[in-house]
């Protein structure tokens, strides 16, 4: 089957390159509207033209793309509302830092961090004038907070502050997640500066949140667990503030967080479960159409109430296109329905381009419905039951095949032993959502027997348990796997091209297959070379020491980190990863140290710098050394001063002082982060 031939799949590849373009390309809003608008009026002439003419052109299929593709630059635009005057930003001054009057209504409730609780917020008004946009609130933890609810309205005297880039190299970079998902600044405040007024609930997060939390209160009269509410709360209302960061980490490690996302398996049951709880409705008259608006409905209030995450929305958006096709008695296909509901989500939501889940998600259904049918046929067995879990196996394998390579590159591990977990989940899933739906209901009816909400206890504890072990598996968990872009795409290239060749063999698609293991091995090539090169980084580190010197895959670390401290760093882990590292060794700190003909000298809390054997090219000061900056740099004249993160602020103000009257470069590793000499 030729993909392409489907005109929707073509018009769902042009947007995304729309909405790529626009992402890493600046084009103003003004132009993307000037130019669609041109488009679309070029694209109606010729449509009527072609109408007249007996030979069809390729005129009208070219200007169709270039109009697309103009439409998703357009929509990345749109819905960007800092294009817009009365976004908060246009509003405030980065560089002054004054404090605004800020009113604004909670959106949405993130996971709490270690000193503040976090929300993302609608700024409605800023210093009394009407604004629009989106920011991060985060309001000092204490015992005695009262957690805000949705679409509680709040009022602040605060500055906006922008999200710091990454201190380090391959850092998380948590501004850069933000900003796709149009939140830009962020605000910090206590409880006592926090004003708050008059609300109403009045948006649909507002009411889903009500829900959920009436659901939650209901349940908490049932005696169960933390960890099994938690669970609940992930499985079925798709929230997973409450999981703690051991339950969290061992679904990961087991390969079975995506059983925690509300996605397809879920959304799929529900529309069985109102497919037939549904069906007395159609002996009334239209009641096939009542039906399936019915179902439409429950499904998208579902959605909502499970917080419209990327894998929710993207299968209620093909669920409703399935419920629609089969009140219609039409056959679907698979290929256009995933390519249907991406291209409404994104007209929709563009930057759910860029959301791991959405991208996941989609992956994973393409390998199903491509992969499993060809794994399927390799074996078919006769009991039904080993069938069963053949199919299981094969459906999670294609699955794999699917995300694999992204997984490698978002979160560099695998964990092989994932079909073990999925063989004992999957098969029981349906059963356990549809108890956990059940238990919801009948909890909110107050009609919930506790012995049956010990059971489901049970079975939840139960799923917990064998995930958990398979977790601890470590042996069969690969951590910390260095993987880039160009082996994400040269992988997928590969998958794709033997798809093609196993489904029809030919010397075409095999001709293919090894031009895409030619492209894999120059790409696991071409990343050995671009990596084999020698780099001395001084890493920024709160109040300690971190130096490293990298030679092509091996790197030599310096540190004044405790034990205990060493053990949780991630900064040196994240550079290995980031940098393909092979190799480390560890020294303690040194005095002097030399790169490349260059010199850089040490300076600690000793003070001492007396050298006349050599002038240093670099001075890095660290643990706040009480000396006459002055005097030294008379001394030894260094060419460039640094000082990393050990430092007392006053020391580092005074330095960068000094060195900007002697117009000494200076590099504060706390405002400028890491120093990396090549």
């Amino acid at each position: 089957m030729k993909l392409l031939n489907f005109t929707i799949i073509k018009l769902t590849c042009c947007i995304i390159l729309g909405i790529l373009i626009a992402e890493y390309i600046t084009v103003s809003l003004y132009t993307s509207i000037y130019t669609s608008f041109i488009l679309v009026c070029l694209l109606a002439v010729v449509f009527f033209i072609n109408r007249t003419h007996l030979h069809k052109t390729i005129w009208f299929g070219l200007i169709t793309i270039v109009t697309t593709i103009s439409l998703g630059v357009l929509v990345y635009n749109t819905h960007n509302q800092s294009n817009f005057k009365n976004h908060y930003s246009q509003h405030i001054s980065e560089a002054h830092q004054k404090s605004v009057s800020i009113v604004f209504k909670i959106r949405e409730h993130l996971k709490s961090g270690n000193y503040n609780d976090k929300y993302i917020v609608d700024i409605i008004k800023v210093n009394g004038k009407k604004v629009t946009g989106k920011s991060l609130f985060n309001i000092r933890r204490d015992s005695t907070n009262t957690p805000h609810k949705i679409d509680d309205a709040l009022m602040v005297t605060e500055t906006f502050k922008a999200f710091t880039k990454p201190k380090n190299p391959n850092q998380f970079d948590y501004g850069n997640y933000l900003r796709k998902q149009y939140v830009h600044h962020q605000i910090f405040t206590q409880s006592a500066s926090v004003v708050s007024l008059e609300s109403k609930r009045s948006s649909i997060f507002g009411y889903a949140d009500g829900i959920r939390t009436h659901i939650n209160k209901k349940l908490q009269n049932y005696n169960f667990k933390p960890e099994e509410l938690a669970i609940i709360n992930a499985l079925i209302l798709g929230q997973r503030q409450d999981m703690t960061k051991e339950i969290y980490e061992s679904y990961t490690d087991a390969g079975a967080i995506h059983i925690l996302a509300v996605s397809g398996l879920h959304v799929g049951l529900i529309l069985l479960l109102l497919t037939v709880g549904l069906k007395p409705i159609e002996q009334l008259k239209n009641g096939k159409i009542i039906k399936v608006i019915l179902i439409l409905i429950l499904l998208w209030s579902f959605a909502i109430i499970a917080g419209l995450s990327a894998s929710v929305t993207r299968a209620v958006t093909m669920f409703s296109i399935v419920a629609i096709a089969m009140h219609k008695k039409r056959p679907t296909n698979i290929f256009n329905t995933l390519a249907i509901s991406m291209f409404v989500l994104l007209l929709v939501k563009p930057m759910f381009l860029f959301d791991v889940g959405f991208q996941l998600s989609y992956l994973a259904v393409l390998a199903i419905v491509s992969i499993q049918p060809l794994l399927y046929k390799l074996w078919q067995p006769h009991w039904k039951v080993i069938d069963y879990f053949w199919q299981i196996f094969t459906v999670t394998l294609a699955a794999q095949f699917g995300v694999v390579p992204l997984s490698l590159y978002y979160f560099h591990q695998f964990p092989s032993l994932f079909f073990v977990s999925n063989l004992a989940i999957i098969p029981f899933l349906g059963l356990i959502l549809g108890l956990g739906i059940l238990v919801i209901v009948l909890a909110v009816l107050n009609t919930l027997p506790q012995f049956f909400a010990d059971l489901y206890g049970y079975i939840i504890s139960g799923m917990n348990m064998v995930v958990g072990w398979v977790s601890q598996q470590e042996a069969f968990l690969f951590k910390h796997i260095s993987f880039n872009e160009l082996q994400v795409f040269a992988c997928y290239l590969l998958i794709i091209t033997l798809t093609f060749w196993y489904k029809k063999p030919n010397f075409r698609r095999l001709a293919f297959v090894l031009i895409s293991i030619l492209c894999l091995q120059g790409a696991w090539m071409f990343t050995d070379y671009q990596n084999s090169t020698n780099t001395f980084v001084i890493f920024h580190k709160s109040r300690k020491t971190l130096i490293a010197h990298k030679t092509n895959a091996s790197l030599h670390t310096a540190h004044n980190l405790d034990s205990i401290s060493w053990s949780r760093n991630k900064i040196i882990t994240n550079f290995n990863v980031g940098n393909f590292i092979t190799t480390n060794t560890l020294d303690t700190l040194k005095s002097v140290y030399t790169f490349k003909n260059k010199t850089i000298l040490i300076i600690d809390s000793l003070g001492v710098y007396n050298v006349t054997s050599f002038t240093p090219d670099y001075v890095l000061l660290c643990n706040s050394p009480r000396i006459n900056i002055e005097r030294m740099i008379d001394s030894i004249h260094p060419r460039h001063i640094i000082a990393d993160g050990s430092n007392y602020t006053s020391y580092v103000n005074r330095w960068k002082q000094s060195c900007l009257k002697r117009k000494l470069p200076f590099h504060h590793t706390g405002k400028k982060g890491a120093f990396i000499i090549k």
